[in-house]
């Protein structure tokens, strides 16, 4: 099932399916507190990131052709960073250009994501599938400069700014996506299709990904794992190519669906440029 998370027109939360056409359904909540499937047409005004994410695990140099394209070596172990929450960023919205703390290094990475269902720590890769309630497109938008040099050595300042972790449309259920590692995905600046892989490139696959992050660790229902970005990102190109406001990126994934956001400068007030002087 596709389900998707939005705003009613009276601005009410609610959930919904989208089915093989593209038309929308509401998911209505029973009185034993779980959810059921109408035939009810669903009336967004505004859709949102389908879950309301609390924690993010990102996954670094996750791809051989990302990881030759950044002349590193491939990890021995899962390269792991975290996003902030308040990084989601909705499907349609826009993707900020920080302008207070400012990058003209921004950068898309198109991901897939993966969202935790069940509680779980210490299990095997043979466990792992069976705690995922689905899948997603995502974007783990990244200002390389904050990411590297101005970062003290952490990823975190150059990863976590607002909207840097556009995620949607829709969520996938697992039903629908039996095998992970046979997708497509392709990352869209403006009408060049600058990424393109197969999720079989990836170095730790997704049962792997899972069983690592869950050692010693509780993953609780909405946990987000990106799990990687192929070749073909901005800073890897020959000239380099970063986000401009003006952008349009699109994440599209195998199965699951397309992800879009334009990009816009961070709009700064009289007192955040003097904060900024200072």
């Amino acid at each position: 099932m596709k389900i998707i998370r939005y705003l009613d027109r009276k601005g009410e939360l609610g959930f919904g399916r989208i089915d093989d056409e593209g038309l929308m359904f509401v998911i209505r909540q029973n009185e034993k507190g779980g959810f059921s499937a109408t035939d009810d047409p669903a009336d967004p005004g505004k859709i949102l990131s389908p879950v309301d994410f609390r924690c993010i695990y990102c996954v670094g140099l996750n791809y051989k052709a990302h990881a030759e394209e950044s002349g590193e070596e491939p990890p021995k172990h899962p390269m792991i960073f975290m996003k902030a929450a308040t990084a989601i960023q909705d499907p349609g919205a826009p993707i900020v250009l920080p302008r207070f703390l400012r990058s003209d290094m921004v950068d898309y990475e198109g991901e897939l994501g993966v969202v935790i269902g069940r509680p779980c720590k210490n299990i095997t890769k043979e466990e792992a599938l069976d705690h995922v309630l689905g899948y997603v497109c995502a974007n783990d938008v990244s200002a390389r400069d904050w990411q590297k040099e101005k970062g003290g050595g952490q990823y975190c300042r150059g990863k976590t700014f607002d909207t840097f972790c556009p995620v949607g449309p829709c969520l996938v259920t697992t039903d629908e996506i039996p095998d992970p590692s046979k997708l497509t995905l392709r990352t869209y600046l403006n009408d060049d299709v600058v990424q393109e892989s197969g999720t079989d490139d990836l170095i730790f696959d997704v049962p792997t990904l899972i069983a690592f992050l869950s050692g010693s660790t509780t993953l609780l229902p909405g946990t987000l794992i990106l799990t990687g970005t192929p070749s073909g990102v901005g800073s890897a190109q020959d000239p380099r190519r970063f986000l401009m406001s003006g952008d349009e990126v699109t994440v599209e994934i195998e199965g699951i669906g397309k992800l879009t956001n334009f990009v816009v400068e961070e709009a700064l007030t009289d007192e955040d440029y003097e904060k900024e002087k200072n």
